[in-house]
């Protein structure tokens, strides 16, 4: 089964409601985010303990361990972005193509209980680097190949949508 590549532009969920997931962002502030992802981190425990975690619903659409690897893998290029913008003027973002990972890392192999941690532990260091961020760092810039441009505040709010609506995914397929 292969998975069709999302190639959708995913930075209106800056500006409006998610219709799938229901999550707004415009409703959080910066400092909202690290909590966020601890709670996110917390609700993938369950998720990678179920039987069925590496059954996919239907061929277009991931198993709850290849959404939880990404998940995981989307944590560790935050922290990389993040880290970028706070050293460096206005970086570039070096393009991640999360589809050709999931195929390269092999997510779907890959042992839950280590990916659980890995997703555990990147979490805990993306929710730390977001707390530790001077308030006169919130407006410093990076962008994505694409043409986006994020502030460090506006990164993380459209960041904290990929985790929870992956959890949301895997959540609404139970």
């Amino acid at each position: 089964m292969a998975i069709i590549p999302d190639t959708k532009n995913w930075t209106w969920v800056l500006e409006r409601r998610c219709p799938e997931c229901g999550f707004d962002v415009s409703t959080l502030t910066f400092n909202d985010v690290p909590a966020m992802i601890r709670e996110n981190v917390a609700g993938w425990a369950a998720a990678l303990s179920r039987d069925n975690v590496r059954v996919r619903p239907d061929e277009s659409t991931w198993s709850t361990l290849e959404y939880a690897a990404h998940v995981r893998d989307a944590f560790r290029v935050y922290s990389e972005r993040l880290a970028l913008m706070l050293t460096e003027t206005d970086p570039p973002f070096a393009n991640w193509d999360q589809d050709a990972t999931a195929v390269a890392e092999r997510y779907n192999e890959q042992d839950p209980e280590t990916v659980g941690a890995q997703l555990g532990d990147a979490g805990e260091e993306l929710a730390a680097a977001f707390e530790a961020v001077p308030p006169d760092a919130l407006g410093r810039t990076g962008r994505r190949s694409d043409g986006s441009a994020f502030t460090v505040e506006s990164l993380a709010l459209y960041f904290i949508h990929d985790p929870v609506h992956h959890l949301w995914d895997v959540s609404h397929a139970e």
